[in-house]
């Protein structure tokens, strides 16, 4: 599977929902490996918001960010329709603290990014399996939420507010290709009672009788209403049977249990990742939707770790090697002192381990450094390049009439110093077939068990002259 962005960017405006500001939201493709990334446009430094659980601030009405004293607000519907699409890099320009809140759903985000196109990336895309139970409990809010290791993503909300108005709702989402038909369009709902306290603070500026779901939680008169219909610019309001305010139609009986559900998977996407759980909650809502965030990513965190760990090349140099340096000559055409493969430990289609033992009497280290030996970065990339070689290479069957030029590299990075006495273990993976004779590979290069660099390389196998 690949990481997906967007085709092109794409524009929505509209008022923040608690301080009422019109706000213009662009959304832009993002480099592989990016995420989601908030950028406030209205400051001068343009600072970024990570979209991750550890920079959330307040959850009182909505989910905030914030990072260095700057924050935006209101992001799980638009959150809930960029994870649910499969969009998995993207940069969300606003030139206020808010995100537009529409119509209280995720409905506009999801027409938008259809309008925009959805494109595959040239990166592979990693889902991670929940391996354990875990759980969210908040006793005094009367929060549960479960987490079951399962083969796919799945969520199921219970909401019980103990109201004879909404008093059970269940609704369940088996695949997150269904939620744009079953859930986007599910609007946010406040109960009537609510809605008196938001005002005195001075909030929901910029809500609407359109954007939100009003529940008649509590004995009302006519006179009652009217004073609300005149305070959000309506002509009339009253209570229908069902106790919602007769001014909007329920796009499904459970329509408020459906809009939780949109609220987990915008808030759960603070996990930066993608895996595969069962989700059930029993009356979620924001502060326990991104606390469990925070143990999934930590959990996400620690399984990524251990698969890691679990793919690190071990030499042993007991074992004897797949090709000594003579054999290595055959296929490549380098030579002292620019031969930076000793060993070949293993090879398969896809995969090869090399071996590069660095000694005290190397070239460089007369002049990188004098009084500090260390193996210059572009050498050690230079070693996974010459082991990758080995790997295009042995695609053929004469090998000695080939050479690898190598197109482009990436995402290059350094972890840690290579020196005198080092052995440098080194990984090459082929990340999807070979085309043309053009390989895109994966390189890390290790010391013991610690990464000491990595790199994604383009090569390609070309005939030398005879």
């Amino acid at each position: 599977m690949k990481q997906k962005t967007i085709l092109k960017e794409v524009r929505l405006e509209g008022p923040g929902l608690h301080f009422g500001k019109k706000t213009s939201l662009v959304i832009k493709p993002a480099k592989p490996n990016t995420g989601y990334v908030f950028v406030r446009t209205d400051v001068e430094a343009k600072p970024e918001i990570p979209a991750l659980a550890e920079y959330v601030t307040d959850t009182s009405r909505g989910t905030t960010i914030a990072k260095n004293g700057f924050s935006v607000s209101t992001i799980e519907h638009l959150l809930a329709a960029t994870y649910s699409l499969g969009i998995d890099n993207v940069i969300f320009e606003l030139d206020s603290p808010e995100v537009p809140i529409l119509d209280g759903s995720s409905k506009y985000f999801v027409e938008a990014y259809h309008k925009a196109g959805i494109v595959e990336q040239d990166a592979p895309l990693k889902i991670y399996d929940v391996r354990e139970n875990l759980s969210f409990t908040d006793e005094e809010r009367d929060i549960e939420i479960n987490v079951f290791p399962d083969t796919s993503y799945k969520l199921q909300v219970l909401v019980d507010y103990k109201s004879d108005i909404l008093s059970n709702q269940y609704a369940v989402l088996s695949n997150l290709k269904d939620f744009t038909k079953e859930v986007a369009s599910c609007r946010t709902f406040v109960f009537l009672s609510e809605l008196e306290p938001l005002l005195r603070l001075n909030l929901i500026k910029g809500g609407d009788l359109e954007n939100a779901i009003v529940i008649v939680d509590k004995e009302s008169t006519q006179e009652e209403f009217d004073r609300l219909a005149r305070l959000f610019n309506k002509p009339s309001v009253s209570a229908q049977t069902s106790g919602v305010l007769n001014n909007l139609k329920l796009q499904f009986t459970n329509e408020p249990a459906r809009h939780k559900l949109l609220d987990i998977i915008g808030d759960l996407a603070l996990t930066g990742y993608r895996f595969n759980a069962n989700v059930v909650a029993r009356r979620p809502g924001h502060f326990g939707n991104t606390e469990l965030a925070k143990i999934l990513r930590e959990h996400i965190n620690a399984v990524k770790k251990d698969a890691e760990k679990a793919h690190i090349p071990v030499y042993n140099p007991d074992v004897k090697p797949l090709m000594d340096v003579i054999r290595i000559k055959e296929f490549l055409p380098h030579r002292a002192p620019f031969l930076l493969v000793d060993k070949i430990m293993s090879l398969s289609e896809t995969e090869v381990v090399g071996v590069k033992s660095v000694s005290n009497d190397e070239y460089y280290f007369a002049g990188h450094f004098p009084d500090e030996p260390v193996m210059p970065g572009v050498l050690q990339v230079e070693a996974m390049a010459q082991t990758g070689g080995i790997l295009v290479l042995n695609t053929v069957p004469d090998p000695e009439n080939y050479l690898t030029f190598f197109l482009k590299i990436d995402n290059v990075k350094f972890r840690k110093k290579v020196v005198p006495g080092d052995v440098l273990v080194m990984k090459l993976v082929l990340l999807e077939p070979m085309r043309r004779g053009i390989a895109h590979m994966k390189g890390e290069a290790y010391v013991g068990k610690e990464l000491a660099s990595e790199a994604e390389m383009y090569a390609q196998i070309t005939k030398s002259k005879e």
